[in-house]
């Protein structure tokens, strides 16, 4: 079963509380957006044009929290079979070397995630193929700052962001840039936390990555509640 991971450092604290905040907000948005939807369906014959779009930008910020929370939580699921065949110090070697590879594969990720959402945001994108090497010259014609989303409208009080990064001109609905930023949080979230899940590894505080033997805990589940009746 996984378990609660109590973050130390100051930073950890702070990344453990904006995680699970935002998780917490993203759930109870979702929640009342549908409720409110379906009350206006069945009760009115209308509803929130803009709610489809909404819950589905949700969901994948929570998809993409999900994520990296799992990690910190050791929730991810994992065959071990054959890892478990070595000893404890080989078991552990593997461990690293598994988290190391987590880790290379997270910062790709970011870097993908960064370069496709920086020219919503009128941000250079990085240079080079695998390993960012400086940020790339902005020009104009890559600028996709005017995108914006289908349905869900501009509220009036992200007005100030017009003059910064749209040149003044009026949003009708919600910038694209806005919505894709999860792209490099949820991928630096994630990088954050395999680098957290290493450490714990090679200071011994613990054994991998992956939640314990899943099969083996429900079945000890369901005999704890056989021998209580």
């Amino acid at each position: 079963m996984s378990h609660r991971y109590e973050p130390k450092s100051a930073l950890g604290r702070v990344v453990n509380e904006f995680e699970e905040t935002a998780i917490a907000l993203i759930l109870g948005l979702m929640t009342v957006i549908t409720f409110i939807n379906v009350v206006l369906r069945y009760g009115f014959n209308t509803g929130l044009i803009w709610g489809l779009e909404m819950t589905s930008f949700l969901f994948a910020w929570l998809v993409l929290f999900g994520v990296s929370y799992a990690v910190k939580v050791t929730a991810h699921l994992g065959v071990d079979a054959v890892i478990s065949l070595f000893d404890k110090p080989v078991r552990r070697v593997l461990a690293v070397i598994a988290g190391l590879l987590c880790v290379v594969y997270a910062f790709l990720l970011f870097k993908g995630a960064w370069d496709y959402w920086a020219n919503f945001a009128n941000l250079p994108q990085t240079e080079g193929r695998w390993f960012p090497l400086g940020f790339e010259e902005m020009k104009r014609s890559s600028y996709r700052s005017w995108y914006e989303v289908i349905d869900i409208p501009f509220p009036g009080w992200l007005g100030w962001i017009e003059p910064l990064i749209n040149e003044g001109e009026a949003y009708e609905k919600i910038p694209r840039f806005i919505p894709y930023a999860m792209l490099p949080i949820g991928a630096g979230l994630l990088l954050f936390r395999f680098l957290q899940a290493t450490f714990r590894i090679l200071t011994g505080a613990s054994e991998g990555l992956i939640v314990s033997h899943e099969a083996e805990d429900a079945v000890e589940d369901v005999r704890s509640l056989n021998a209580e009746e």
